[in-house]
């Protein structure tokens, strides 16, 4: 059988690495400019707005405007799949540090608590729009100042939501996880592959 592509409205290398493995056809949908700087896709945070609800809107966002897109580039027409991946520290929503000290200043926050990663996962196909919600949690160990800075130097944490790549050096920094690795990592594979399902997307 051969799968139709879908469109892929994000820039993550991690997500299209996830669709690899479990074999999803995509092609990339890419914005006028990252996400958070495009009008249509506002991730500023809404007064009072608990996790849950501001990640599952921003997915949202990016799957309608990804179909926006696909319109207006006239474009074949396909499902569009989104994400969203934000960290929630005792009701404080970390998304991406905007610079070193900033990264240095969320793990050190992070280091020996449990927090909650939670990724939204939106797919759009003509005028219907469903999502899924991951929630994961992840216990840090303590970490200390100087390998805080040594990881921070690398480069690595300053493009991740909560500040570290758990694929990445900062495996080493996590002493439990409760949930979904890959939802972590930033697209939770059991509930996208349901949500695929749902749609007839062959898997």
């Amino acid at each position: 059988m051969i799968k139709q592509h879908l469109y892929l409205a994000s820039s993550s290398p991690r997500r299209r690495e996830l669709l690899n493995q479990i074999d999803v056809r995509f092609d990339l949908l890419p914005f006028r400019s990252v996400p958070r700087e495009d009008s249509a896709v506002s991730e500023d945070l809404l007064p009072g707005e608990a996790a849950e609800d501001y990640v599952v809107r921003v997915a949202r966002a990016k799957a309608a405007n990804g179909r926006q897109l696909v319109a207006q580039r006239r474009m074949p027409p396909r499902m569009v799949l989104a994400a969203d991946t934000t960290v929630d520290l005792d009701g404080s929503i970390i998304g991406k540090p905007h610079d070193e000290a900033d990264a240095m200043a969320v793990l050190s926050r992070l280091s020996g608590r449990r927090h909650r990663v939670l990724t939204a996962v939106a797919l759009a196909d003509g005028d219907r729009i469903e999502h899924v919600l991951s929630v994961s949690e992840v216990r840090f160990r303590t970490l200390d100042a100087a390998e805080i800075r040594q990881y921070v130097a690398s480069g690595e944490p300053l493009d991740k939501a909560g500040a570290y790549g758990i694929q990445g050096r900062a495996a080493m920094f996590v002493q439990s996880i409760q949930g979904s690795h890959s939802g972590i990592v930033g697209l939770p594979l059991c509930e996208t592959a349901l949500l695929l399902r749902a749609f007839g997307y062959p898997l």
